[in-house]
C-alpha cells in the first residue's frame, strides 16, 4: 500500500456506537440477538424499507488493501477497478493524471487534508452511514464528515444546470425491490477512489440499492463519463446492517495530524 494511504487510512476511527441502544422494529432470535437473516422489511407504503445503519463489507486484496482500524477495507474504497481486474478504460489525460497521483503515493487525496468525501467514493468508504427513509425523501446521513445527502423521491427532475458540488443531486425512483438514484452535478474535485482514478463535471452515477434481508444490502454503482472513460464502470458493494447503534459525530479537521506526515512528490 502506497505510504500517503496507509497513513490516510491508520487515521479513520471505529465507527461510532449508542451503545446497548436497540433498533426498534428489528427481529430477534429467541436469545435477544438481531435476525439478521430475517426477510428485508417493509415500510409502511410497501416499498423495501432500506432504514437503518450501514457499513460497507470489507472484501480481501491481492495487494493495495490493509487493515484499518481492525477492518478490512472494501476494495472498491481503494480502487474502482476491484482487485484482479486490469485498470479502467481511461481517457489520455486521465490516464496521465492517475499515473501522476500514484507516482505522488496519492498525497493529493482530498480527505488527507480534510477536504469533503464525494458521493462518487461514498458508497465504498469503510465508515457507517444512516439511512432515514420517507415516501418523498430519503436521507442518507454519513458518519465522516457529519454530511447528509438528500434524496428525492417527489417526482422531480434533475436540474438542468447544477451548481458543481462535491455531493451532486439525486433523484430516486422505485423499480420493484430496487431503489434506483440518479445523481449529477458533481465538479471534478473529487476521486472515486484512494487510489486516484480521476472523474470529471460530466460524470452521472447510478445507484441501485437492493436490501436482500434485515442484514444485508447490495448497492450496484454505475459511473458514466465520457469525458474521462471509454466506457461505464461498474461495481456492486455489499453493506452489513449494524444493529442496536448508530452514527455519531466525525470531523476530520478536529484534531487532525496526517497531512504534516504525507510522502510524495
Amino acid at each position: 500500500m502506497r505510504t500517503g494511504l496507509v497513513i490516510l487510512l491508520a487515521a479513520i476511527a471505529a465507527p461510532g456506537q449508542w451503545l446497548n441502544h436497540p433498533t426498534d422494529g428489528l427481529p430477534r432470535l429467541p436469545d435477544g440477538r438481531p435476525n439478521l437473516r430475517a426477510p428485508a422489511p417493509k415500510a409502511p407504503d410497501g416499498k423495501p424499507d432500506l432504514s437503518g445503519v450501514w457499513r460497507a463489507q470489507g472484501d480481501p486484496c491481492d495487494e493495495g488493501n490493509g487493515v484499518a482500524a481492525g477492518q478490512r477495507n472494501p476494495k472498491y474504497f481503494v480502487s474502482a477497478a476491484g482487485c484482479r481486474n486490469p485498470d479502467l478504460p481511461m481517457m489520455p489525460w486521465a490516464t496521465e493524471l492517475f499515473r501522476q497521483r500514484r507516482a505522488a503515493n496519492s498525497k493529493d487525496l482530498p480527505i488527507s487534508s480534510c477536504k469533503p468525501l464525494a458521493t462518487p467514493m461514498r458508497d465504498a468508504f469503510p465508515l457507517p452511514f444512516k439511512i432515514v427513509q420517507t415516501p418523498k425523501l430519503i436521507l442518507l446521513l454519513y458518519e465522516q464528515d457529519t454530511a447528509f445527502r438528500q434524496v428525492f423521491l417527489d417526482g422531480r427532475t434533475l436540474p438542468s444546470d447544477p451548481q458543481p458540488s462535491w455531493l451532486g443531486y439525486s433523484v430516486g425512483r422505485w423499480n420493484g425491490d430496487e431503489l434506483v438514484v440518479e445523481t449529477i452535478g458533481f465538479h471534478d474535485q473529487g476521486w472515486l477512489d484512494t487510489s486516484g482514478h480521476p472523474y470529471s463535471d460530466a460524470l452521472r452515477m447510478v445507484e441501485h440499492f437492493h436490501r436482500i434481508d434485515v442484514g444485508r444490502m447490495d448497492i450496484q454503482v454505475t459511473y458514466n463519463d465520457s469525458k474521462t472513460y471509454t466506457q461505464p464502470i461498474a461495481f456492486t458493494q455489499p453493506h452489513d446492517l449494524l444493529p442496536d447503534t448508530d452514527v455519531l459525530e466525525f470531523f476530520c479537521t478536529e484534531n487532525e495530524k496526517d497531512q504534516s506526515h504525507l510522502v510524495g512528490k
